[in-house]
């Protein structure tokens, strides 16, 4: 079969999920329909606000379905009078087994871990979180359980260690969207071998829950290593969080975006706050100190910590909780 003649349905809502649907538009594949989420108020307004895949959909001209329930059966009539031959997930949401069942070909999905190893909505932030070394993207068939399904291919990709969730972020899309692409190919050259995700466990499987606010706060009791890892695993978004405390005002709550290891024999308490007035904050782990390089005070924009120090003095005895 020619690419010009599998039928492909594609499902996604983020960015992340853009840059895959680009890749098989531009590379001459037959995408005959897009399913993104239904559109939803965001910001101060409460303006309607449109997917990044749907974004992309009505520019390109591609049918668009947004189904609040995927049980629908409107929606399911509808799916299937697409006819696809393939289906193609890409950060959307768990689907039922009317729906990944209903192509010939079955439906995969691309996860942003190297499956088994963190399954589940954010493996992207856990895998930082945690000081991984390592991750990738895998690609796999659907099943009955969540991201469980037999692997078809997968790619490794390095974590630096200065690199945050959002770089690691952009190079999965990019990996990821790669992928993507190479295991459609693989499956209309009926060149795959699907691996059932037993066969690549090692060790014990680290999980990726959704996260929460407060899975964000920071523990200051903490190593700096693993102070350091929080923050930037969850940089830029939603943001590792913590509160101030100054004597005589409230506390307040402190997002930051970047930090630097100091490690360093001290006396201090955990989340005492060190700075100069000028040019550095610094706050007391067990091993050292947190450098704090960027932060964000509530109703205020992200700054470095020298713009901050220029406006706002911090009173001694200060602390973060």
């Amino acid at each position: 079969m020619k690419k010009e003649d599998l039928r492909i349905v594609y499902m996604g809502t983020p960015d992340f999920a853009v840059e895959s649907l680009k890749k098989l538009v531009d590379g001459g594949y037959n995408v005959v329909g897009v399913i993104t989420m239904p559109d939803k108020p965001a910001g101060r307004g409460h303006k309607i606000q449109y997917s990044p895949i749907k974004q992309y959909a009505l520019e390109q001209g591609l049918p668009l379905l947004q189904p609040e329930k995927l049980k629908n059966e409107e929606f399911l009539q509808a799916l299937a009078d697409w006819k696809a031959d393939i289906q193609i997930v890409v950060a959307f949401r768990m689907l039922p087994e009317v729906v990944w069942n209903m192509p010939r070909f079955g439906t995969f999905n691309l996860h942003a871990s190297l499956l088994p190893q963190y399954r589940g909505a954010a493996p992207i932030n856990w895998a930082v979180i945690n000081g991984d070394v390592e991750t990738g993207v895998t690609t796999f068939f659907l099943n009955h359980d969540i991201d469980t399904g037999e692997i078809i291919k997968q790619e490794h990709v390095p974590i630096a260690e200065t690199d945050n969730a959002g770089d690691i972020h952009d190079k999965l899309m990019t990996v990821g969207a790669r992928l993507v692409m190479e295991t459609v190919d693989d499956i209309l050259n009926d060149a795959i071998k699907p691996m059932p995700q037993e066969h690549l466990k090692e060790g014990e499987l680290r999980p990726a829950p959704k996260i929460f606010k407060e899975t964000c706060r920071i523990d200051w009791t903490l190593t700096t290593k693993n102070v350091y890892d929080f923050v930037r695993g969850l940089s830029p978004y939603p943001a590792a969080w913590t509160e101030l405390y100054q004597s005589g005002k409230e506390p307040v709550v402190v997002k930051l975006f970047e930090t630097e290891k100091i490690e360093d024999s001290h006396a201090y308490p955990c989340g005492a706050l060190l700075t100069d007035g000028k040019t550095y904050i610094r706050v007391a782990v067990q091993d050292g100190f947190i450098g704090i390089r960027s932060l964000q005070l509530p109703g205020k924009k992200r700054l470095t910590v020298d713009e901050l120090l220029r406006g706002y003095q911090l009173a001694d005895k200060s602390y973060m909780k």
